[in-house]
């Protein structure tokens, strides 16, 4: 079966200046042209096609798709085979891809349904609640990142009930084991101190009570994450220049 640019355009969604525009550079090259010189489309050029969009769909920029299609094809003495191995792989990619979107979309769904209960509830000022602090900048990569996780759903669980009163004692009590915990670097205390230790469980415990059960390797892990991510870095050292490295040794030492 064959097909002229203009069929093949409308078949697979695409433009005929893009179809022309891949000849040019050599991606989807027709195998025949008649003597009008009119482009002719084969079913193994179909097939290319298919493979350089489903790349594009990912991402990947034009002047890289070749060299990956011919790499991952000519890696195998049977050719056949190349080109099953790449859709295999094309496949994967795009499920998990899929995978990621079906994730996004139920975090929208969500908030649908948590605005929808909203407008029968006093609503909640977390911008003066959390001044400094904006935790919707990590609600959808903490959604993909740990929503499945126990801990990720027990702090969903518990949160969703807090009401103004819930989160301006969890400011306060933050704030509090905070000043201490600063105070201490000012005056140049170490993490193995006993009041910084004691001000250390405190911190952990504040997560525990309010959030979900955090024990000790769990409290490391966050100490660590203070300092490998830079907006967590950000906000914790807006208590004082270096607290977040301070925050995290301390955490390490208890």
């Amino acid at each position: 079966m064959t097909f002229t640019v203009g069929e093949l355009s409308r078949l697979a969604g695409i433009t005929v200046r893009a179809l022309r525009h891949y000849d040019e550079i050599g991606l989807v090259r027709p195998s025949q042209r008649t003597d009008a010189g009119y482009r002719i489309y084969d079913e193994r050029d179909v097939l290319r096609l298919q493979q350089v969009l489903v790349f594009r769909e990912l991402g990947v920029p034009l002047d890289q798709i070749g060299t990956m299609i011919a790499t991952a094809i000519d890696e195998t003495v049977d050719k056949a085979h190349g080109r099953e191995a790449l859709l295999r792989k094309h496949r994967g990619a795009l499920a998990d891809k899929r995978a990621r979107l079906d994730q996004l979309l139920a975090a929208v769904d969500e908030a649908l349904a948590a605005l929808e209960k909203a407008k029968t509830m006093q609503p909640i000022d977390v911008k003066k609640i959390f001044e400094g602090f904006d935790p919707a900048g990590y609600a959808e990569e903490a959604e993909q990142r740990w929503g499945k996780t126990p801990a990720y759903q027990e702090s969903a669980r518990r949160t969703a009930t807090y009401g103004t009163a819930e989160w301006e004692e969890i400011r306060r009590e933050s704030e509090e084991i905070y000043a201490r915990l600063a105070a201490q670097m000012q005056q140049g205390a170490a993490g193995s101190d006993p009041d910084v230790r004691a001000a250390v469980e405190d911190h952990r415990a504040h997560i525990e009570r309010w959030f979900y059960p955090c024990p000790k390797a769990m409290h490391h892990g966050l100490g660590e994450m203070y300092v490998a991510d830079p907006r967590f870095t950000a906000n914790l050292d807006k208590v004082a220049p270096g607290f977040a490295q301070f925050l995290r040794d301390a955490i390490a030492r208890s």
